[in-house]
């Protein structure tokens, strides 16, 4: 575990982190073991108190396949020193949910400069603000992604449809969306993708990659992967809570 000044400085950055109810802290040693959490990443595993938590690693407090997901990203960070910025990913919550997330991780360093673990957090996406001054110039683009995620979709286009250039659309998308528009191609691609195979059982996955827009069924299985911690078909034999699903931003994206 860290030493005691780590730990004494972690106390009053996690009592800050107590306060967002809709992001995850968390703090891990070299060995990914908890170090700090707040209450909102407890809450996310279906514990009662943040002590269950700590001196724990994900494999104890998360479903394996996710579990392994979260592993190899804090191998990266602690091993390579990378650093994850903004990582789209589904979470499969206990309460038998699912919801979309933006994680970030960092490597902790010591005085020396030595990788003494991570810090992270992850941030829950709630339906976006309709008010925002700037959301009707993106929000066509966002309901085409959403309704045309099958499609080869040419992004540059859409925006020269809208009159704007791709790189404002997509500073336009951080401030309403947090994310990229190429993220949200990807969320869309895959929540049709779960749609179908809940729908679907006996389809093959190849067909369910096409038809959701992907010309590569591997390329389909690793991204699938990346972002929810399960093949496709380890999502459809079960090994995942029972969906309840809708998009928060699927929910949100309309033009009146």
């Amino acid at each position: 575990m860290m030493d005691r000044p780590w730990n004494v400085e972690l106390d009053a950055i996690e009592k800050l982190f107590d306060a967002l109810t809709e992001v995850a802290f968390f703090v891990k040693d070299r060995d990914g073991r908890y170090v700090a959490v707040n209450n909102t990443l407890a809450r996310r595993c279906g514990l009662r108190n943040k002590s269950d938590i700590l001196g724990k690693t994900v494999m104890d407090v998360h479903p394996r396949p996710l579990a392994a997901a979260y592993e190899e990203q804090d191998r990266q960070v602690i091993q390579a020193g990378a650093t994850i910025h903004k990582h789209l990913e589904l979470h499969l919550y206990p309460n038998r949910r699912r919801g979309w997330c933006l994680t970030h991780k960092t490597p902790l360093r010591n005085e020396q400069g030595e990788i003494v673990g991570l810090v992270g957090t992850s941030q829950d996406l709630g339906l976006v603000d309709e008010q925002h001054p700037v959301y009707r110039q993106v929000a066509r683009i966002a309901e085409r992604i959403r309704e045309n995620f099958h499609q080869q979709l040419n992004l540059n286009e859409l925006a020269r449809e809208e009159g704007l250039s791709l790189a404002r659309v997509e500073r336009l998308f951080q401030k309403v969306f947090h994310y990229s528009p190429r993220q949200l191609l990807l969320q869309s691609r895959l929540e049709g993708a779960l749609a179908l195979i809940e729908a679907h059982p006996g389809r093959s996955i190849a067909d369910i990659a096409r038809e959701c827009g992907y010309t590569d069924h591997s390329a389909f299985s690793r991204q699938f992967k990346a972002m929810t911690g399960y093949t496709p078909s380890q999502f459809r034999n079960g090994s995942r809570p029972p969906p309840v699903a809708f998009s928060p931003v699927a929910c949100a994206v309309h033009v009146a």
